[in-house]
């Protein structure tokens, strides 16, 4: 098959109601790009201890203003009914959404901490603010710490950022040295500022007010010092015990040859920095990841690649006994990746998020035998939260619907999720959204290979219609049953008069490792068999798309 049009850009990296309508689709509105980047986004929830009530953020862009708002809200996880807190706040989005205690939620605005007495529609007051902004912020009642992430100069002090700003801004050139290969990333260029992690004791008053902030403690003053300023110890995610007695950090292990390596490691340090960071992942070169603790605090897991220089590696799951420091490698017969993953109430289990056939499933795994059930079935789970001993608390989308919050009962396998928000109801009641159908083709080395198509707005059978093909980056990532906001969403096409394709060709994960793994040294070739013999299939298939009208995007 040869395209008449070739578009090409890098690209880096249970059935439940549609959102759009029901009707008749010839009464259905297009979805056009301005209602596209309008519709409204909804965070994670973060549940309070006593499981019946949860903060998260809504965020959208008003295209016609060219800026961005979004405003905190309360959802009542027993009736469903959310409560917006805060007016929407233009600019800077909302973040970190956090429990200060039962009847105080917490909240990150252009880098200060506001604290929220849960009354509806008004603002925050200042909770604790630095002179440098925070982000990635968590805090424990029980021992009154706050917990953040903070852009620092080599000297870890973020109270000498200031004075190191002042320098630059005075400087009379801008030139650089960098004598690493590591002199960008993405769109990112190496500089002296690294995000590290904080800890300080910022306790709430008895009359609720804010209490006396103690100095900030740097916890990961202990590693050892990089000769190159640009190539320091950063921090790229964190968790803390419940208790606040330790939090476990990921960081990148500078190195001459940074990138060509993907050694990331995690540390252990006590919260009050009263010891050395504890260098978990010696054993390991490859990438570490999303370290949590049990709800104890008695065990810490995490997920490990193995190996070195290898971004697309499986991702092995390890538990760490904090008291013995014993580590053990769970489930190590498992061909899919796991990609997060949270513990349950009695920390016999954890809920892990996995690629599966374009899905993204909750399935447990048992913590002693590996043994493991799938909670969920089609469609994408993009979050999940304990929510008591037997629920969860989810973020759930898929072709035909925007992110909203559902409970998961973990008792009951396969029982239909329970939808607790609608974020754009309104928005999208009268907009036309295709399924995905699911297809699969003899692709390269005769292999089944997997891919879907969402019909054109206003379909007849009887005509003629172009074909989009959505090509995904990685190339070792692939497309999943969800409704995407970036600009590959296949309802765009579709609402074009695409009929619209993805294929999750060879490299793509969620299809077991060795299909992840078959190219290896050779990315151009598998991949673009499997693009083509797709396209074949689909045109000798269905009889309403057009063979001389197709375009590649990607």
């Amino acid at each position: 098959m040869r395209f008449g049009v070739l578009v090409f850009a890098a690209a880096a990296a249970g059935v439940l109601a549609a959102e759009g309508g029901n009707a008749n689709q010839n009464s259905l509105k297009p979805l056009d790009s301005h209602l596209f980047h309008s519709l409204n986004k909804i965070s994670p929830p973060i549940v309070l201890p006593d499981q019946t009530r949860a903060l998260y953020t809504t965020s959208r862009y008003d295209p016609k203003k060219n800026k961005s708002f979004s405003f905190l809200s309360l959802l009542d996880t027993v009736s469903g009914e959310s409560t917006q807190l805060t007016p929407e706040m233009e600019g800077e989005r909302i973040s970190s959404p956090m429990w200060l205690n039962e009847n105080t939620a917490g909240y990150v605005f252009k880098g200060a901490l506001y604290q929220h007495n849960l009354q509806p529609n008004i603002n925050g007051t200042l909770f604790y603010n630095t002179t440098v902004g925070i982000s990635s912020a968590t805090y424990r009642a029980a021992t009154g710490q706050l917990f953040f992430l903070a852009d620092v100069y080599s000297d870890g002090n973020i109270n000498s950022v200031a004075g190191y700003k002042e320098k630059e801004k005075n400087r009379t050139d801008s030139a650089q040295v960098f004598d690493n290969l590591w002199a960008r990333h993405w769109n990112k260029w190496m500089t002296p500022v690294k995000a590290n992690l904080f800890s300080v004791k910022v306790p709430l008053a008895e009359n609720g007010g804010l209490g006396q902030a103690a100095r900030e403690v740097n916890l990961m003053q202990g590693l050892a010092p990089s000769v190159d300023p640009l190539l320091r110890w950063e921090a790229e995610g964190y968790a803390v015990s419940n208790d606040g007695q330790h939090a476990a950090y990921v960081v990148r292990s500078p190195s001459p040859d940074l990138s060509w390596s993907t050694n990331v490691d995690i540390y252990l340090v006590p919260c009050n920095g009263s010891g050395q960071p504890e260098l978990l992942t010696e054993a390991y070169k490859g990438a570490a990841s999303n370290p949590v603790f049990s709800a104890d605090g008695s065990a810490l897991a995490w997920l490990q690649m193995e190996t070195p220089g290898y971004e697309s590696d499986i991702r092995r799951i390890f538990v760490r006994n904090i008291t013995t420091g014993q580590t053990h490698s769970v489930a190590r017969d498992w061909d899919l990746s796991p990609h997060f993953m949270i513990w349950s109430a009695d920390s016999s289990v954890l809920y892990t998020l996995v690629q599966s056939r374009g899905d993204s499933k909750v399935v447990t795994v048992n913590v002693l035998t590996g043994a493991r059930a799938e909670l969920t079935g089609s469609g994408y789970i993009a979050s999940i939260a304990r929510l008591g001993t037997d629920r969860l608390l989810a973020v759930y989308t898929n072709t035909t619907a925007t992110h909203d919050i559902y409970t998961i009962d973990v008792n009951s396998v396969g029982a239909p999720m329970r939808r607790l928000t609608q974020a754009n109801r309104e928005k999208l009641h009268d907009v036309y959204l295709g399924e995905a159908e699911d297809f699969w083709f003899a692709g390269a080395r005769n292999e089944q290979v997997h891919g879907w198509m969402v019909r054109p707005h206003g379909f007849n059978a009887s005509q003629k219609y172009p074909l989009a093909l959505l090509i995904h980056g990685g190339p070792q990532q692939a497309n999943g049953h969800a409704f995407s906001y970036a600009q590959w969403n296949p309802n765009m096409y579709a609402s074009a008069g695409f009929v619209t394709v993805q294929i999750n060709f060879h490299g793509s994960p969620g299809y077991g490792q060795n299909f992840t793994d078959s190219i290896r040294q050779q990315w151009g070739g598998l991949p673009y068999e499997d693009l083509m013999k797709g396209v074949d299939h689909v045109i000798a298939t269905y009889g309403f798309i057009d063979a001389q009208r197709l375009v590649a995007l990607g």
